[in-house]
């Protein structure tokens, strides 16, 4: 019979085992990794496999590289909790997330840290010689960057790192002769400046506790004003690189058809969202989670439409 969670507090049991089969450890291992925010880097490593054309990939090189990209992810965020879990534990925000609270024990977040640093490490493996060569990188800077706060204020260039290797991990996988890398590189660019620029405004949430606790942060340092500027000029180059997407991508020299059009009126939403996040950076959670969230998929949408535009198509 599984145990819940509660009555393994009672009974001071904290194995993984016993913890792990309830429905209510699953959803609260989902909320330890922020699951959801997927939605960030799916699409653009789907915009990496798609950003140039090759041979269709088959299911069992899908189910790879998804195995992968969500072990990956899984043990990026594993690693920033467990670092983070004494900061964590101080700052009002997060003193409710899942270590701090106790609603998971050391030995569950080690174990979901394992558990998906061995999937992905398999997946790489399978995936080719190549792979598994190249594979610590995401390991290193997904280890480094919760230390980067501790050390520089261009801490948030860590995580625009972090998702910027999602690009050129879909391309790799896609296109193991790593020909024509150039759409892919235009697409990491993009992801620095873009995720690097927004996490800088969601650290103006904690403004007083970097402040306080010797946290290093753009806005700690430079004030709230001077920051989101900062984080203009990000997505301001972030939109830049978008510009130059378009043409390095299949379709993008093409004037013929409706290639032109669609480029503009997908760069121009892209922008938009952009623009609004800049405008919206009073209210973090609107700016994340209505408008942020749908800039990949503006991004993954040009890349469709210039392979549609394609001879060939998709």
């Amino acid at each position: 019979m599984a145990l819940t969670a509660s009555s393994c507090q009672t009974a001071g049991v904290s194995t993984v085992s016993a913890s792990i089969a309830t429905p209510g450890r699953l959803r609260t291992y989902a909320s330890f990794v922020r699951f959801e925010h997927t939605l960030f880097s799916l699409p653009l490593l789907l915009a990496g496999i798609f950003s140039v054309p090759g041979p269709a990939l088959e299911w069992r090189r899908w189910l790879l590289v998804g195995v992968a990209a969500v072990g990956a992810r899984t043990a990026a965020m594993a690693l920033n909790r467990l670092i983070d879990r004494r900061l964590d534990r101080l700052n009002p925000r997060t003193r409710g997330r899942e270590l701090p609270a106790e609603r998971m024990n050391l030995g569950e977040a080690w174990a979901l840290l394992a558990g998906s640093s061995m999937a992905y490490l398999v997946a790489c493996a399978a995936l080719g010689a190549w792979f598994i060569r190249v594979s610590w990188i995401p390991l290193a800077v997904f280890v480094i960057y919760p230390y980067l706060k501790r050390l520089t204020p261009l801490c948030h260039l860590g995580v625009g790192a972090a998702l910027a290797l999602a690009p050129l991990a879909g391309y790799a996988a896609a296109h193991p002769d790593l020909a024509r890398p150039g759409p892919s590189l235009w697409l990491a660019g993009f992801a620095l400046a873009w995720v690097s620029g927004f996490d800088i405004i969601y650290a103006t949430l904690d403004e007083v506790f970097d402040r306080t606790h010797g946290v290093h942060s753009m806005v700690a340092w430079l004030g709230r004003g001077p920051a989101l500027r900062v984080s203009a000029v990000l997505h301001l180059l972030a939109f830049g690189c978008l510009v130059a997407l378009a043409f390095a991508l299949p379709a993008g020299g093409g004037t013929a058809g409706w290639w032109p059009l669609a480029a503009t009126v997908l760069l121009g939403g892209a922008g938009t969202l952009l623009l609004l996040e800049q405008r919206w950076a009073e209210n973090v959670n609107l700016a994340f989670f209505k408008v942020n969230v749908w800039v990949g998929f503006a991004v993954l949408a040009l890349v469709l439409a210039a392979r549609a535009a394609t001879p060939g198509g998709l």
